[in-house]
């Protein structure tokens, strides 16, 4: 079993760390609200593992163009 996966996200990880560290912000405000982050977003995936397949109630559907004008 590869571990790309586990470098890229370390590296992608420290790179987003020092961004925000270069922006101004304190080392540890940044781990702070990285692990608040990483928190909500497990929780919001307990409840809703995969929102992507959740259908919309309140769905936009493509407007008819049977209406007298449409077709000029």
């Amino acid at each position: 079993m590869s571990n790309d996966w586990l470098y890229e996200f370390r590296s992608g990880l420290a790179n987003l760390v020092d961004q925000a560290v270069v922006s101004g912000a304190k080392q540890g405000d940044v781990f702070k609200a990285t692990i608040e982050e990483i928190e909500r977003l497990r929780i919001a995936n307990e409840r809703d593992p995969d929102p992507a397949d959740d259908v919309s109630e309140g769905a936009i559907e493509e407007p008819a163009n049977d209406w007298p004008a449409a077709g000029n």
